[in-house]
């Protein structure tokens, strides 16, 4: 697969970068995709949540009544669960969801999703992207020359540029990632995918 090459002001330079078919054309695998994901946002829980249970809130442990003759149910402590300001039954705790996923299970899943935008047309290939200085409307000013402003973009470069990072880290719509960083979830969660040539050849050969 071809794809035009334009440049920073959103002009065709008449050139076109090759996709590699191992990379770009192959046989989507959605379950690969759903694990890939799966795994991803996992990773990002904290598992810091807890209930109090029984033994942990606050309130005496004396008996409310008497266990017969009352003609009301049987009842403990006011701690328990089915009182109002009880513990909690089986509440949540501390916990981590980290799992394990094999490499080429995340490999494929990545190439997968490369696949799907490729064939949505939804990557947009520059030559170079870079600025003189961190300026913010720099970045809307090659957004709007590229007819992207109004897309959810990831923007892939093939290394750590800090003009570029800074230039578009205010804008809520925008993701900067280097090549050699990519994962399956950063490649779907958008509308249109931006490399630079340099981008390409990296990624061709992943």
């Amino acid at each position: 697969m071809e794809l035009a090459v334009y440049n920073i002001n959103g002009e065709d330079t008449g050139r076109k970068v090759t996709l590699n078919d191992e990379v770009f054309a192959i046989e989507a695998n959605e379950h690969a995709v759903y694990l890939d994901v799966k795994q991803y946002l996992a990773n990002q829980r904290q598992g810091t949540h807890k209930a109090k249970e029984r033994s942990e809130v606050a309130g005496s442990t004396r008996k409310l009544h008497k266990q017969k003759g009352g003609g009301g149910s049987r009842i403990g402590d006011i701690n328990s669960p089915v009182l109002s300001g009880g513990g909690r039954v089986f509440g949540p705790r501390p916990r981590d969801y980290r799992f394990k996923l094999n490499k080429k299970v995340k490999a494929l899943a990545r190439k997968s999703a490369l696949t799907c935008k490729a064939a949505d047309e939804q990557i947009f290939v520059v030559e170079e992207l870079n600025f003189e200085a961190p300026k913010t409307k720099e970045f809307v000013k090659f957004a709007k020359n590229c007819k992207l402003a109004e897309k959810k973009m990831l923007v892939i470069l093939p290394s750590q540029n800090n003009n570029v990072l800074l230039s578009a880290r205010n804008l809520p719509n925008v993701r900067i990632m280097t090549a050699s960083d990519i994962n399956t979830y950063a490649l779907l969660n958008n509308n249109v995918i931006v490399m630079t040539e340099k981008s390409v050849e990296i990624i061709n050969n992943i």
